[in-house]
């Protein structure tokens, strides 16, 4: 680990444009970003997930309007923006607090318009949100006798707070609103407005009438925007860096991806240095996905489809309260990313994926909680079955997972009606060797079919097949399934390669049956 003392401080948490190039932080030049999009439009939406830097970009945003030259030193727009033309910004965030009944967003709205009104030197003249605001633009623009810069922050915070309950999230939607459909009647008095937040909800349910936006989350130019780019974490942290390996800090941190270049999740990366450069989910730490759990649970979700996921535009682009798709929160969220486009018919249809190891490894271990209930057992499971695949002893994983399988209580396949859930148990197989942090891939496809789950080692592939035997009217065993399917064939050159059939029963609720085979090479 470096000790040099003369390295620049990490701004962990830091969101203040001016304290960070102030107090000698590491800064990611994003003044170029910023420029264009000043220069090339005028009403701007952004979504991203917690933790990608969006309140750092609105407070750089804002010392750009006001002319704050002295911060920008050596940055991109330094000598390119005009420094003599300043703009008053009116900038609100969502960021801080919760918020849990419409008259107490009402009440921090009306405060902010307040604060804001005493900034500017003018007095509010309405007591109702969208009277008071639109006011307050036109007396700021008089005033000033320039154009106004609006900023919104977590714009959709004060909804995401209540998702769990709808009306109450339904009336702070409404409250938002009537704040937000001030903004595009006011537009000769406004020069800018940039409004981000985790959530892309549809414009009909809270822009209404601010049908004006340039939704810029899924525009190449800009999918830098909020994140470190390779470039940037060696230019930037090449110091701090030193001595590590890169390609092990890229696969579990970067991969994130919004149609450009990849990046990686700033949070991930000033954690992972200042911690001591251990790996550990920094990002996913920072808030557990209750509400997501919980969807997949009520919908008996099959967890492996997760890495399959083939959405539309109108699936991963837009979030309602009324109908919360799960793929959509996954996506919005940061649990999952673009890994490819492609068109199908006159549709463009977005491939899914975990963006990196840590959000893999960690959303299915969160998952394998939930689905197991037994955390003890479930990390010393974990690490026999570790030590079973490192040692090639496939004869050990009935027992590991008939242990396991034997441990649930009835009372739990009861209230979860689990009896019914039938990728349940394939599930379990899925979540225990993801959350290892192997390299597990689920409905992998074949040119005879797909194969239920391939797990990579370093010198072995397993292919596994799952049978629940009332389900299924084969009397084939789940074994001579993958042998009659031939899928071995796609990885003959790929190392040793092992067969595993695992069948499971719903009535006995345990594994009832499980093979395996190795495939011998193919004589030249």
């Amino acid at each position: 680990m470096t000790t040099n003392k003369n390295l620049k401080k990490l701004p962990i948490g830091i969101q203040t444009f001016s304290e960070i190039r102030e107090e000698n932080y590491v800064y990611v030049d994003k003044t170029g970003i910023a420029l264009d999009l000043i220069e090339n439009g005028k009403y701007y939406f952004l979504s991203r997930p917690r933790r990608f830097g969006k309140s750092l970009f609105v407070d750089t945003l804002k010392c750009i309007f006001e002319g704050k030259k002295e911060l920008f030193t050596g940055l991109a727009i330094e000598n390119a923006w005009d420094w003599s033309q300043k703009h008053p910004v009116i900038s609100i965030s969502f960021a801080g607090g919760v918020t849990d009944s419409r008259r107490l967003l009402e009440e921090r709205i009306l405060n902010a318009l307040q604060i804001l009104a005493e900034q500017f030197d003018v007095t509010p003249r309405f007591d109702n949100i969208a009277d008071r605001f639109e006011d307050l633009i036109r007396q700021v623009r008089e005033k000033t006798d320039q154009k106004v810069v609006i900023l919104v922050d977590e714009y959709d915070k004060p909804i995401l707070d209540n998702i769990t309950h709808p009306e109450i999230a339904a009336q702070l939607r409404e409250c938002l609103k009537d704040l937000y459909s001030v903004i595009k009647a006011q537009d000769d008095n406004i020069r800018f407005v940039f409004i981000t937040g985790v959530s892309k909800f549809s414009k009909v349910s809270i822009f209404s009438g601010l049908n004006n936006l340039d939704d810029i989350t899924l525009d190449p130019k800009y999918s830098t925007l909020c994140g470190y780019t390779q470039k940037d974490l060696e230019q930037c942290f090449g110091e701090h860096l030193q001595g590590y390996d890169l390609k092990k800090i890229k696969q579990w941190y970067n991969g994130y991806n919004w149609l450009g270049e990849h990046v990686y999740n700033p949070f991930d990366i000033l954690l992972f240095i200042s911690k001591g450069y251990k790996f550990r989910n920094y990002w996913f730490e920072t808030g557990t996905p209750t509400f997501l759990i919980k969807l997949i649970e009520s919908g008996k979700y099959f967890t492996p489809a997760i890495e399959t996921i083939h959405a539309s535009e109108e699936l991963i682009g837009s979030f309602d309260i009324e109908e919360i798709a799960i793929e959509t929160l996954l996506f919005q969220a940061g649990y999952l990313t673009i890994d490819r486009e492609t068109q199908v018919a006159d549709d463009i249809i977005y491939i899914l994926k975990y963006p990196n190891k840590e959000v893999k490894k960690s959303l299915t271990d969160y998952l394998l909680s939930q689905l197991s209930q037994n955390r003890v057992k479930k990390q010393a499971i974990k690490s026999d079955l570790y030590d079973a695949l490192c040692e090639m002893n496939l004869d050990a994983l009935p027992l590991i997972f008939h242990s396991f399988f034997a441990s649930i209580p009835h009372d739990w396949y009861r209230k979860n009606n689990l009896s019914g859930y039938e990728g349940y148990y394939a599930s379990i197989f899925y979540c225990y060797f993801a959350s290892l942090g192997l390299d597990v891939t689920p409905e992998d496809t074949t040119n005879h079919g797909r194969i239920d789950m391939t797990l990579k080692m370093d010198d072995a592939i397993f292919i596994f097949e799952f049978k629940v035997v009332e389900l299924v009217k084969e009397e084939n065993s789940a074994l001579e399934q993958i042998k009659a399917k031939r899928y071995h064939e796609k990885y003959e050159t790929s190392g040793d390669v092992y067969l595993v059939g695992v069948e499971f029963s719903k009535e006995d609720r345990n594994i009832v049956g499980y093979e395996w085979e190795k495939v011998l090479p193919r004589l030249k």
